[in-house]
């Protein structure tokens, strides 16, 4: 399987292979498309995959608004360009991503992953999102060096640095990445969930960071009892990248049951 995983990169856009129904990948905040390696080499049997770089991010385009809407649109912009709707995979901020681009241009969107995203979370700040990341000992001296500081989820974060002159630097822009979070600080995202119209898996890590009991509200919460709700014992954040099997059991299963089905927007 990983000798046939080819990588297409185009406009922020990486086509990794297969044949079938598109499947989308969205990353969180700081990453990239490419972080979605393994993941990728998995679902390609359920269809043709691809991972998008959100804007500011990757080689997405640059420059807000920094509005989840505005991710959405351009989401969509490139759901317009396949022949079929499109299943949305997405981790964190690409979980919003998703459903948001779901409710809001449900013709495109096939059914929807979301990876540890609660939908509202006011009234949190970037203050610590700014501490941990200014804590970081950039540049970073090697590849070697990000796999060593971020442990577990070293090879995670190794795809979402470059290299420059004096070491490797986050590609993002940490002013960006404060803006698109501080969104999330300000308003809720649940109008967004209750308009979705295609099946949902929201899969929550035992050690989520997220409003308690949220995550499987959200999943209660899609119309039509489309919903489903998973937590994945011993994963943080990235459960995709934590407890990989556990993850990739469950996208598979939901993936045989709705492509499975016919599509109904």
């Amino acid at each position: 399987m990983e000798g046939s995983l080819v990588v297409i990169q185009r406009d922020g856009l990486v086509t990794f292979g297969g044949d079938g129904p598109p499947i989308v990948l969205l990353h969180g905040l700081m990453g990239r498309a490419t972080t979605w390696w393994r993941v990728a080499r998995r679902l390609q049997p359920y269809g043709r995959v691809h991972g998008l770089d959100a804007r500011g991010h990757g080689r997405g385009p640059r420059g807000g608004p920094w509005r989840t809407e505005r991710f959405a649109d351009d989401v969509a912009a490139v759901l317009r360009t396949f022949d079929e709707p499109a299943v949305l995979i997405g981790h964190s901020m690409g979980g919003l991503h998703a459903w948001v681009t779901a409710a809001t241009h449900p013709e495109l969107v096939r059914a929807v992953v979301c990876e540890d995203f609660a939908p509202d979370q006011r009234g949190r700040t970037v203050d610590t999102w700014r501490g941990y990341f200014e804590s970081w000992p950039v540049p970073f001296r090697s590849l070697a060096h990000v796999r060593e500081f971020f442990g577990d989820t070293g090879d995670y974060f190794v795809e979402c640095v470059e290299e420059r002159d004096d070491g490797y630097h986050l590609i993002a822009s940490l002013p960006d990445l404060y803006e698109i979070a501080a969104e999330w600080g300000r308003r809720d995202f649940w109008e967004f969930v209750e308009r979705v119209k295609c099946p949902l898996l929201a899969i929550e890590g035992e050690r989520t960071a997220m409003p308690h009991g949220q995550q499987a509200e959200l999943a209660a919460r899609v119309p039509g009892g489309l919903g489903r709700h998973i937590v994945v014992q011993g994963a943080g954040h990235v459960v995709h990248d934590e407890a990989p099997e556990t993850y990739l059991g469950a996208v598979e299963a939901f993936l045989s049951d709705v492509l499975g089905q016919p599509f109904a927007s």
